[in-house]
């Protein structure tokens, strides 16, 4: 049996780690996301490639990570669920007002998903910031809405998480997985 890799993506705030967190706990191989990490790392380390310091700097980084975290899902088993992917990256630069880098497009294009990929859509009750999480709820969902464009430019079909509990969130994710 080979990896399938299934990417979960959305706007910050939607409930996407705590997702992913459910989703490991009831069995399923997950990989976590990059930006909070990267904040995490960079803020203790006395780094710069932050959000709200040097954005092409943490877009990099962001790459980095999701060519390890594509490699480190390729080389297991079944399904695994990642907590955003590559063209996440694109995504964060296009909110950004970034130029995207032809190379990115082109890891985008090559380094492929499962067809469908899981959007969690903005959702403003549930939305808090905090200290890895500082955009304003505008931001929150201009970002998922640029995720939502660029996995369709991708050619990915986009399914929908219900804004529902986080049970109901798990059911949901395992019925999309079983019919593949």
């Amino acid at each position: 049996m080979t990896a399938h890799l299934h990417v979960i993506t959305g706007g910050p705030g939607s409930g996407k780690s705590s997702l992913i967190h459910a989703l490991a706990a009831d069995g399923l191989s997950t990989l976590p996301e990059a930006g909070r990490a990267i904040i995490q790392q960079q803020v203790e380390t006395g780094g710069d490639a932050l959000p709200w310091a040097d954005r092409l700097a943490f877009a990099e980084q962001m790459f980095r990570w999701e060519l390890r975290t594509h490699r480190t899902a390729r080389a297991r088993q079944g399904p695994v669920i990642l907590d955003r992917g590559l063209p996440d990256v694109i995504g964060y630069l296009r909110v950004c007002g970034l130029s995207v880098p032809p190379y990115l497009w082109k890891a985008a294009k090559v380094l492929r998903y499962h067809r469908r990929v899981f959007i969690a859509p903005h959702w403003p009750e549930i939305y808090a910031q905090d200290a890895e999480r500082k955009q304003a709820p505008q931001e929150a969902e201009a970002t998922c809405l640029a995720m939502s464009e660029v996995y369709t430019r991708l050619g990915y079909e986009l399914i929908p998480l219900p804004l529902a509990s986080l049970s109901e969130r798990v059911r949901f994710v395992r019925s999309h997985l079983e019919q593949r």
